[in-house]
C-alpha cells in the first residue's frame, strides 16, 4: 500500500501505557529520538503492538508544526530538533523537509507567510512539533 502521508518514520516500541479506551505508544526512531502516539486500545490489540513491537509513526505534513524558539510550557510530546533541508515556497503554503538525524526527516506543510515570519531558509535551525494524538502507527 501506496500513503500519501510524508512522514512515514520507522521505530521500535520502547512503552505502551494502557488505558480504558485509549494507549500511549513510546517508540525509539533510528537516530535515537522518541515519538509518542496516543491510540485506541483496540489499535493495540488489533495491530499487536508490545514492547520490541517494530512500527511505522505516521504524521500528516500539515499537522507538525515548527518553531524556531525555545520550547517549553507546551503538552505536545513530540519535539523534533532539526535543520531545514529544503524548503519549497508557493503562492501560499510552504514546504519544509527537517533533518531531525538518524537518516530521518520530518515533512511539514505551512503557511508561506508563517515561514516568512519564522525567517526560514535551508540550514536554520527548527523544532518540529507534532501531537501525540495525530501520530498514526502501522505495522508491517
Amino acid at each position: 500500500m501506496s500513503l500519501s502521508i510524508r512522514n512515514q518514520l520507522p521505530a521500535t516500541v520502547v512503552s505502551v501505557t494502557l488505558g480504558e479506551a485509549m494507549a500511549t505508544v513510546q517508540g525509539r526512531l533510528s537516530g535515537g529520538q522518541m515519538v509518542t502516539a496516543a491510540v485506541t486500545m483496540s489499535a493495540v490489540t488489533e495491530l499487536g503492538i508490545g514492547e520490541g513491537s517494530e512500527v511505522t509513526a505516521l504524521a500528516k505534513a500539515t499537522e507538525v508544526a515548527l518553531t524556531t524558539g525555545e520550547v517549553s510550557g507546551l503538552s505536545i510530546r513530540n519535539r523534533f530538533p532539526g535543520t531545514v533541508s529544503r524548503l519549497t515556497l508557493g503562492a501560499a503554503m510552504a514546504t519544509v523537509v527537517i533533518d531531525i538525524g538518524g537518516g530521518q526527516e520530518l515533512t511539514a506543510a505551512i503557511t508561506q507567510d508563517a515561514a516568512a515570519e519564522l525567517g526560514l531558509a535551508e540550514g536554520s535551525r527548527v523544532t518540529a512539533l507534532v501531537k501525540s494524538t495525530e501520530v498514526s502507527l502501522a505495522t508491517a
